[in-house]
């Protein structure tokens, strides 16, 4: 609600200003003194050439005010802002005595000065909101045209040379035009190495020159010169030797009558050792680890304490102040810091991350104390515990297109180390009740809807498996495993269902940028309570059958397929109806229309309330190669596979088990489900520059039922529309394919959709976006039979939809809320020469609102 607010608040005030702007129409020039010039354009010609790039702008010391639409927004609401107004308020209202009498006689004293406090505020708004004008400055002008010849200059380019034109004119503006003749490129020639230390130089020539990121034929650059230092002190600090710095690795370049070559001598120094009153420099040592110390549960207050319980295992020595709580395999796993190996500086950063991960310890701390007399080293691991017990709680207000309002809590219980191996144990439960929009009945209760669950979670840090799989998954990896167990009822004005879940999960890191999950077993089952109420929510379909039994006479024009309310208002009539159709006891032939709705809507009711059992296993891949949350150049990768019902299916085969009268196996009296589904999402990112983004995403999802099923489950198909989807369209309103949308829930077994959205910044924390989706669902290699709902090839093509529009985002820091105007472009559900730009228009336009990016 205080989201909500602040984001009324801050449009309220632009609003405010914009009109101002336009009815008083702002000077840009308003701020910019008689001797000043406005800087209104920056031209950087490199070789005579216009060169425009994010690293070329980030160059520049002054730059041109932003602008949207050509028009300079921030200046005009900077300019509306007094820049002396403290002294304006204290000349024009307190030193008037007068004023300030009349003033609190309509408000209190407290409410005068609240109410000269907010001209204040606003007034420091309008400034921080707003934009100074950029005036030019000829000093910031050098240092730019420097900074450029700098560049260039580090890029190989050492005969560079810069300058810079300045051009004012009449109506105080400045346009400066900057120069750049970078000359012929320098190219790498000869690269030797001095190195004083023997075992340093022997290991360089034997394994790591090979690697070199600077060889010969390369353009001089320096950034190749810092990252190859940057790699031989990792490298050499990881191979033993501890006291090894970056600063240790200079360079010799020679320019001189070398015809634009580049001599490169690689100098690598011996240790220095300071003394009080002398500097010795001596070889470098590799160590080597002595000993290892984990202190399980150090607090400050214990360091002249105590050990009261020790224990060595597999090299490690543990001690603890109280009795050990702790499995030691359960720790010593965490560390990869060995006795006997040499000094490597990556196994203090993955011990760190490793016991960072195990969610049991506050920020862990490692220390190495040397032991000069034999070239070790003895490692000190200090863990500090966090409590055994922690409760959690959450509480939400949530609204949909069935619920008016809903309230929902949950509440959990954490316990760590349950079974002394920095295991935890989340036991949770919830809560939600909510009322309906039909709820407003005077027989019906206000609180229609609810629902109650509960959730046991073990999280292991290791693969809980009978066999070792150090080989194959490496501990540095970070492999975890999950078991989960949940169950939920839920009444509402639906359906109504049980669900039960569990899973077995393994989790696993191959590198910083991977992220592998695999579900060895996935068990899900929802036993429907309420299939008499099918027709009492999906209303389009029950219309379309009452129709149908009123053209063919079954039922009066004033009447309804459902019983009256003294029978009970079943809907028994309209399955009955159902019945008689799919029979033959009615006119219709099975190759009229009706018959074929009448056929569509049984299939589709049968397959919605149909209980489900799913026995499934899956695999996801996820490489995300964005390094920040600054970083805006990256791109995400997303694979899954999933299998269901294989093993049940193997296992009914094997025990002969016979099958019911569909000819479908059953477990506990339920068909399971059998099917196989892939997805492939690509997310890529582009920085323009000057907070300037495009951004594009692509998937492509497909489900094919076989074996003991003939369609997928309504939880596993896919739908297309909503906020992050096809967002011309409302969720599960699009599809399938270029049928018109009558259902409540459209949904299929294949999916593939492509997104585009340009971002830029408006003002200050408000950025636009605008967009273009397109995509569709369809039903292929299942039991539905609609030729506009299935895809065909690559004729189904012409069905993909499109929806373009634009969005407004506020960003709060910590999350970004979305407003999106999606409008049909191109509606497959018209006929062929009707599609586009039918509904282009505001009033069927589809608004949506979200937190955070759609991708």
């Amino acid at each position: 609600m205080q989201t909500s607010s602040l984001l009324k608040y801050t449009v309220l005030r632009l609003l405010i200003v914009s009109l101002i702007c336009s009815t008083f129409s702002c000077d840009v020039m308003k701020r910019v003194k008689k001797d000043e010039h406005l800087l209104v354009n920056n031209t950087v010609l490199v070789n005579d050439k216009t060169t425009s790039t994010e690293t070329i702008e980030n160059l520049q010391y002054q730059k041109p005010n932003g602008t949207l639409l050509g028009i300079p927004l921030r200046i005009h609401i900077y300019n509306l802002a007094r820049p002396n107004i403290d002294s304006i308020l204290q000349a024009k209202v307190l030193d008037n005595p007068r004023k300030v009498a009349w003033k609190t006689k309509l408000l209190s004293k407290k409410q005068f000065y609240k109410e000269l406090q907010s001209r204040k505020n606003f007034n420091n708004w309008l400034k921080k909101t707003g934009e100074a004008p950029t005036i030019y400055n000829e000093k910031k002008a050098e240092r730019t045209a420097l900074a450029l010849k700098k560049y260039y200059f580090s890029k190989g380019w050492f005969d560079v040379k810069t300058s810079f034109d300045t051009k004012k004119d009449s109506t105080q503006k400045a346009r400066v035009t900057y120069n750049v003749k970078t000359g012929q490129p320098y190219i790498l020639d000869s690269i030797t190495s001095t190195i004083k230390t023997p075992a340093i130089d022997t290991l360089y020539n034997s394994s790591l020159k090979k690697r070199s990121l600077i060889a010969k034929g390369q353009q001089y650059d320096e950034e190749n010169y810092a990252n190859e230092r940057d790699r031989l002190t990792t490298q050499l600090r990881n191979s033993g030797f501890y006291y090894f710095g970056q600063d240790y690795i200079t360079y010799d370049i020679d320019t001189v009558r070398t015809n634009k070559k580049v001599n490169t001598n690689l100098i690598i120094a011996n240790r220095t050792i300071r003394n009080e009153d002398s500097v010795a420099r001596v070889p470098f040592k590799v160590y080597k680890i002595k000993d290892v110390n984990i202190y399980t549960d150090y607090k400050n207050e214990y360091r002249d304490s105590t050990i009261t319980d020790s224990v060595t295992f597999k090299n490690y020595n543990l001690y603890s102040y109280n009795k050990l709580k702790y499995r030691p395999s359960a720790i010593t796993d965490a560390v990869f810091i060995t006795k006997g190996d040499v000094f490597k500086d990556i196994a203090r950063t993955r011990t760190y991350r490793y016991l960072s991960e195990l969610k049991a310890f506050r920020y862990p701390r490692i220390d190495y104390i040397p032991n000069e007399q034999d070239s070790t080293l003895t490692a000190n691991v200090y863990l500090i515990p966090k409590k055994k017990f922690e409760l959690t709680s959450s509480f939400e207000v949530s609204q949909s297109n069935i619920q008016t309002v809903g309230f929902g809590f949950n509440a959990g219980l954490k316990i760590r180390n349950i079974f002394r191996g920095a295991e935890t144990l989340e036991i949770s439960g919830l809560g939600s009740i909510g009322s309906s929009k039909e709820a407003s009945s005077s027989t019906d209760q206000f609180f229609d809807i609810n629902e109650v669950g509960g959730n046991i979670r073990l999280n292991i840090p290791r693969f809980f498996l009978p066999f070792k799989t150090e080989k194959i998954v490496p501990k540095y990896m970070s492999p975890s495993t999950s078991i989960n167990l949940s169950a939920t009822s839920q009444r509402n004005i639906g359906l109504d269902k049980q669900a039960f879940t569990g899973a077995l999960n393994y989790n696993w890191y191959p590198t910083n940028k991977v992220t592998n999950s695999f579900d060895l077993l996935n068990v899900q089952y929802v036993k429907n309570l309420n299939i008499g109420n099918y027709f009492g929510v999906y209303e389009n379909s029950f219309s379309s059958l009452n129709s149908i039994a009123q053209d063919l006479g079954i039922i009066d024009e004033n009447e309804v397929l459902r019983d009256p309310p003294d029978l009970g208002s079943s809907f028994a009539p309209a399955d009955q109806f159902i019945n008689d159709v799919v029979n033959g006891n009615t006119t219709l032939d099975t190759t009229d229309d009706d018959y074929i709705t009448v056929s569509n809507i049984k299939q589709r009711k049968d397959r919605l309330t149909e209980d489900n059992l799913i026995f499934s296993s899956s695999f996801n891949y996820v490489k995300n190669r964005r390094e920040n949350l600054f970083d805006k150049n990256f791109s995400i990768v997303r694979l899954r596979l999933e299998l269901a019902g294989n093993m049940l299916s193997n296992l009914s085969n094997v025990l002969g088990l016979e099958k019911n009268t569909d000819d479908k196996y059953e477990v506990f009296g339920v068909p399971f489900s059998q099917y196989a589904k892939a997805e492939i999402d690509y997310v890529k990112h582009w920085d323009l520059g000057r907070k300037n983004e495009f951004a594009v995403r692509s998937y492509f999802g497909i489900a094919i039922p076989y074996g003991n099923s003939d369609n997928i489950p309504f939880a596993k198909s896919f739908f297309a529309g909503g906020p992050n989807d096809i967002r011309a369209w409302t969720a599960y309103n699009l599809g399938p394919g270029r049928t018109v949308s009558t259902n409540e829930f459209n949904e299929a077994n294949l999916k593939i959709t492509l997104s585009a959205e340009q971002r830029f910044n408006l003002l200050g924390r408000f950025n636009g976006a605008v967009f273009v989706d397109a995509g569709n669902i369809w039903n292929v290699f299942d039991n539905v039979e609609d030729e506009a709902a299935t895809f065909d090839g690559l004729s189904s093509l012409k069905d993909i939809a499109v929806g373009s529009g634009f969005g407004l985002r506020y960003d709060f820091s910590f999350f970004v809320l979305r407003g999106d105007i999606g409008f049909k472009t191109y509606d497959p559900s018209r006929t062929l020469g009707e599609r586009w730009f039918k509904d282009y228009n505001f009033g069927n336009a589809v608004y949506n609102i979200g937190v955070n990016y759609p991708f």
